[in-house]
C-alpha cells in the first residue's frame, strides 16, 4: 500500500473545541488513520497517516468546514508506521508558547512570504537573516544555510531567548519552523518586542524542501514521529554529528538515563540501543542508581 502523512494547521476561532474535538475524531476514526491533532479555541494543529486513498478522503471531507476554507494540507511519504495510535486532543494552544493572550495570529502575525521569494533572496543575495524557531535537536539535523539556532528547548523559550536576537531588531528576518504553525505566534512575538521587519515562511520548510529538494537547506527535516526525519530527495549534505564522537549521522536516540532522556544524535558505531547515554556522566548516574 502506499501510504501518506497530512500535515496541516489553521489559526481560526473554534467556539465549541470539544465539539469540533468529536467531530475530528469519527473522521479520523472512520478514515482508519493514526497520528495527533491539537485543537484549541484558536484553531488546529495535526499530522495524520493513512494510505493515500484514505489520507485524502479524509482531507476532502474535513476541508468541508467553511472555517477551515483555504486551509493548506501538506502532504509527504508515510511508511505506515510514523504513529503508534491515533490521539485528538483539546488544549489551551495548538502551539505551547505560553506568550500573552495578546500574541494572537488571528489577529496580528508577519507576512508570509512564499518559498519562491526565499529561493530568489538566497539567488541574489538579499541582506535578510534566517532565524530557525524550532528545537534546538531539530535543527541539528538540518537548516537553512547561515541561519540562526535560538536554542530553544521548547516554543516558550523564546522569552528568554529573544534578548539574543537584539542585534537583529533593523534587519530583515525570516522566520522558519516545520510547517509554519510555530512561526505564525513567534513572529508575532519579535513583531511586539519591537522587531522592525519580520516575515515568515509560508508553510514552513517542509514547502520550501517540496519546492527545491536539496537547494539553501542542508540535511534533513525533523518530523516528530517514528520516521524522525525526512527529505524530499535532491542533493544534500548530512549536517547532523554524533554527539558522542563528532561523526557525521541523522539518527536520533533518547539517552537511556531516564532522568535525562535528552534526545540526540548518535552515529552507528556509538549506538547501543537502549543501553546508549549522551555523556559518561548519565551513564554513571545509571549505574549509580541501580546498585
Amino acid at each position: 500500500m502506499n501510504y501518506q502523512v497530512l500535515l496541516f494547521y489553521k489559526y481560526v476561532t473554534i467556539e465549541d473545541p470539544e465539539n469540533f474535538k468529536q467531530r475530528v475524531l469519527d473522521l479520523a476514526t472512520e478514515c482508519n488513520l493514526l497520528g495527533r491533532v491539537l485543537i484549541a479555541e484558536e484553531g488546529i494543529n495535526g499530522t495524520l497517516e493513512g494510505t493515500t486513498e484514505q489520507t485524502e478522503m479524509f482531507a476532502q471531507e474535513l476541508l468541508k468546514d467553511e472555517r477551515l476554507a483555504g486551509m493548506q494540507i501538506k502532504r509527504s511519504l508515510g511508511t505506515g508506521k510514523a504513529f503508534p495510535r491515533l490521539k485528538i486532543k483539546v488544549r489551551a494552544e495548538i502551539v505551547g508558547t505560553r506568550f500573552p493572550s495578546s500574541i494572537d495570529p488571528r489577529v496580528k502575525t508577519a507576512e508570509h512570504i512564499s518559498p519562491e521569494t526565499l529561493y530568489n533572496w538566497y539567488r541574489n543575495n538579499e541582506d535578510f537573516v534566517v532565524v530557525d524557531m524550532r528545537n534546538d535537536f531539530e535543527y541539528q539535523s538540518g537548516h537553512f544555510k547561515n541561519s540562526i539556532n535560538p536554542k530553544l528547548e521548547a516554543s516558550r523559550d523564546l522569552v528568554d531567548a529573544v534578548s539574543s536576537l537584539e542585534p537583529l531588531k533593523a534587519k530583515k528576518v525570516v522566520t522558519v519552523c516545520t510547517g509554519g504553525v510555530r512561526c505564525e505566534k513567534m513572529s508575532a512575538y519579535l513583531l511586539e518586542q519591537g522587531f522592525e521587519n519580520v516575515v515568515q515562511l509560508d508553510n514552513g520548510i517542509h514547502s520550501y524542501m517540496e519546492k527545491y529538494p536539496g537547494e539553501d537547506y542542508a540535511g534533513t527535516l525533523y518530523t516528530f514521529d517514528k520516521r524522525l526525519v525526512m527529505d524530499f530527495g535532491g542533493k544534500r549534505e548530512i549536517t547532523g554529528t554524533c554527539k558522542l564522537c563528532g561523526t557525521q549521522t541523522e539518527q536520533y536516540v533518547n539517552c537511556a538515563n531516564l532522568g535525562c532522556h535528552l534526545h540526540f544524535l548518535v552515529c552507528s558505531t556509538c549506538f547501543e540501543g537502549d543501553k546508549t547515554y549522551c555523556s559518561d556522566d548519565c551513564l554513571k548516574s545509571n549505574l549509580t542508581l541501580n546498585t
